[in-house]
């Protein structure tokens, strides 16, 4: 499985959709990027005249770089029709440094375990500077949705 063919498994789209593209994937690991655009609409509120990412943002990211794109990776290929369904179980995550818009970060997800569908990551989050910005754990279900009927 190609990280082309995981970007394509992904289950969102934008403005939901916050991965750019994946620099690194095993049965072990992923690395991937993402940048907040400015124009992004969370920004508008988001603390007036000086607005930060959002925590609840940033652990989204960590969760679809290092938790999905991961699953997708270790359930390997879907029968056609079908597709992967994905269930937050747990965060705890730390955060150091601010966010803001134009920022690319990097996300640096380890396998803690998978097994019975559930994976959990240990995740970190660094901006284009190299300071880590948030890190911590992460955990969800892996599972491949039914087949749909026509």
């Amino acid at each position: 499985m190609t990280t082309h063919d995981i970007l394509n498994y992904l289950p969102y789209s934008p403005p939901f959709l916050f991965v750019d593209g994946l620099d690194y994937i095993d049965c072990d690991k992923v690395v991937g990027h993402f940048t907040y655009h400015a124009d992004m609409d969370f920004y508008k509120g988001h603390f007036k005249g000086f607005p930060v990412t959002p925590g609840v943002v940033l652990t989204e990211t960590m969760a679809q770089i290092g938790l999905v794109c991961l699953g997708i990776y270790l359930k390997g290929v879907v029968p056609e029709g079908s597709g992967m369904a994905f269930g937050l179980t747990s965060t705890e995550i730390e955060f150091m440094h601010p966010v803001f818009p134009g920022e690319k970060v990097t996300v640096t997800s380890e396998k803690q375990f998978f097994r019975f569908g559930k994976l959990k990551c240990k995740v970190s989050m660094r901006n284009a500077a190299g300071r880590e910005v948030c890190a911590g754990m992460i955990a969800g279900m892996v599972m491949a949705k039914p087949l749909q009927s026509e």
